[in-house]
């Protein structure tokens, strides 16, 4: 019995510890950015997640947070997590060529048949070489918007050849330069911004999903939508490292148990239903042409996204990585979760 009693006495020791630990560390307030309107789905999931995490905290950790680009332009958003004008940051990787060459698999066309599911393949992939990538942050969670497509003004694109001579808003860097391959020429701007770049006539085109085109009132200037799953575009969520590290033991921990696979398929569910929904208010609108592709218009995409696959492999094997390794990792968990396309 004396041999039972002593581990079972130190557990609950530990425990009695480990709650008035909590109780008692220091409060703290965390500032969120993000950059997306407030009606956008994924600041109710956020707005849950810091309850979350207070609740988690017993109260001692609370986050502010601050949409549609209060803090900062959305193409700051990682360094401003790193230089601490936020705790926490929003952060669409694509936005900034070449800095995240491992992520950028994650933008290549026909990898991710969804993003539910496919999220947590997403952030259970990613966060292998987060350290690596992301090095000056804290890394949360990498989570997907639903398979997007091209919607233009007034030409249609339906095949690759459609798109030379056109001028696109791209969603990341890889269909930045999938347009550049295509003959098109980028006009970048940010989910905020894409409006504007289309009604003066800056951009003909944009990649989006189908929500967000309704969403950020894009709709109101395209009416041409190509009815096919191209893409998804990964949206990141870190955190300045020091005020990681100035958080006690138990708050730290509150904070991993809340950046995980697990939470980043809560955080995109919502956004995903809301993506997939926007399709069909689109083809109910008068005036809006959305239109189907064949089989062998579909194929004809594939055989022109292949040399993106290519360039990131050059990409990654420069900065040091194995490309096959790493593209097989991100199969697998997609697999996994069903979600491959």
């Amino acid at each position: 019995m004396r041999h039972i009693a002593i581990p079972v006495a130190a557990g609950l020791l530990a425990a009695a510890l480990a709650g008035p630990a909590l109780a008692q560390d220091k409060p703290v307030e965390l500032r969120f950015s993000h950059w997306v309107p407030p009606g956008h789905p994924m600041h109710p999931a956020v707005e849950a997640w810091a309850e979350s995490i207070k609740k988690a905290s017993n109260g001692t950790i609370t986050i502010k947070i601050f949409p549609a680009q209060q803090l900062g332009k959305a193409f700051d958003h990682y360094n401003m997590a790193r230089d601490g004008i936020a705790d926490f940051a929003h952060v669409n990787p694509g936005y900034e060529p070449g800095r995240f060459p491992i992520m950028g698999l994650s933008e290549i066309p026909f990898i991710f048949a969804n993003s539910k599911e496919g999220s947590a393949a997403l952030d259970a992939w990613y966060r292998k070489y987060a350290d690596k990538e992301m090095k000056d942050v804290k890394y949360c969670m990498t989570f997907a918007h639903d398979p997007a497509t091209f919607h233009t003004t007034n030409k249609k694109i339906v095949v690759p050849g459609d798109v030379k001579g056109m001028k696109i808003r791209p969603a990341n860097a890889t269909i930045s330069r999938f347009i550049s391959l295509l003959g098109g020429t980028n006009v970048p701007a940010s989910a905020p911004e894409a409006r504007d770049v289309l009604e003066k006539g800056v951009a003909e085109g944009i990649t989006f999903p189908w929500g967000s085109i309704v969403l950020f009132g894009i709709d109101k200037v395209t009416k041409h939508h190509l009815d096919a799953q191209l893409y998804v575009t990964e949206q990141t969520f870190v955190m300045n490292k020091d005020k990681y590290n100035s958080l006690s033991p138990a708050q730290r921990k509150v904070i991993d148990d809340h950046c995980t696979p697990e939470w980043s398929e809560k955080i995109a569910t919502p956004w995903a239903t809301m993506e997939s929904s926007g399709r069909d208010k689109i083809k109910a609108q008068p005036g809006q042409d959305v239109y189907p592709i064949t089989p062998a218009q579909l194929a004809e995409w594939r055989k022109a996204a292949e040399p993106l696959m290519k360039e990131w492999e050059s990409q990654v094997k420069k900065a040091g990585g194995d490309p096959a390794a790493i593209y097989k990792d991100l199969q697998d968990e997609l697999k996994k979760r069903n979600s491959l396309y």
